[in-house]
């Protein structure tokens, strides 16, 4: 699913039809089979029901979306991916009340959507910059690393929604 361009959102949809889908497919793009806790990586993992994990260290809960784009969202993921390729394949820039009657939810919701993905797209150019002020800086914790390496995963996937 990962190499594949999607030419219309109906297509999207299809290789994406409901909410365990979107989510098997973060997991897979995220850790690959070996979940690793955003709080403490070298930390046992316990799966737990609903889709959710806890980190045995820290004793916190976490899922796929944690640290992410999606975090703390309610809106369900197929409108989060129809929305990143929207945005990604106009030429001309979406409005908010035009993406919010596309994925039927309110212009609030879509305003909040297009602020976050245009957030993680500015991120993808300046994370070289980023990447030079951390090489420069002696001490930097392993969670910064792993986030780091989880936000460049999803920018990665956002390019190849992209196509």
């Amino acid at each position: 699913m990962l190499s594949e361009n999607f030419k219309s959102i109906s297509e999207l949809k299809e290789a994406f039809p409901d909410e365990q889908s979107c989510i098997e497919h973060l997991e897979r793009l995220r850790w690959n089979g070996l979940i690793i806790s955003p709080f403490d990586p070298n930390s046992k993992v316990y799966h737990c029901k609903q889709n959710r994990y806890r980190c045995r260290n820290s004793r916190k809960y976490f899922n796929v979306k944690t640290n992410t784009l999606f975090y703390n969202s309610k809106i369900e993921l197929q409108k989060w991916f129809v929305a990143i390729w929207l945005i990604t394949h106009e030429n001309r820039t979406i409005s908010s009340i035009e993406l919010s009657e596309t994925l039927e939810i309110t212009q609030k919701s879509a305003w909040f959507m297009i602020k976050h993905i245009r957030h993680y797209f500015e991120f993808e150019k300046n994370s070289g910059e980023k990447k030079k002020i951390k090489e420069k800086k002696k001490k930097i914790h392993e969670i910064e690393v792993v986030l780091e390496k989880d936000r460049l995963q999803l920018v990665e996937w956002l390019k190849q929604l992209k196509k």
